[in-house]
């Protein structure tokens, strides 16, 4: 499935919050960075399940766009914790 979020914060910070998340969770919903460049980054957690995390800036805000099959309830409680800004007209 695929998720959405826009935040104030900066690309870099997005995927650094990621890491920490998914890296603190218990062993079931834990994951850990396998690829990483400016503006995307994969992890691979249980069972070799990927979570694809795409954030760009945009006018202004960041545009998160986030992929998994198997973590869709972890990564929406990741997405919810960053802090939401308002999207441009």
């Amino acid at each position: 499935m695929v998720h959405h979020a826009v935040t104030q914060l900066a690309p870099d910070e997005v995927l650094d919050r990621a890491i920490a998340f998914f890296s603190s969770r218990v062993p079931l919903e834990a994951a850990f960075p396998e690829q990483r460049s400016a503006g995307h980054l994969v992890l691979r957690g249980q069972g070799g399940e990927e979570i694809a995390i795409a954030a760009r800036s945009d006018q202004g805000v960041t545009r998160v766009r986030a992929a998994t099959l198997m973590f869709d309830g972890t990564l929406r409680r990741f997405l919810v914790t960053l802090p939401v800004a308002e999207q441009p007209a």
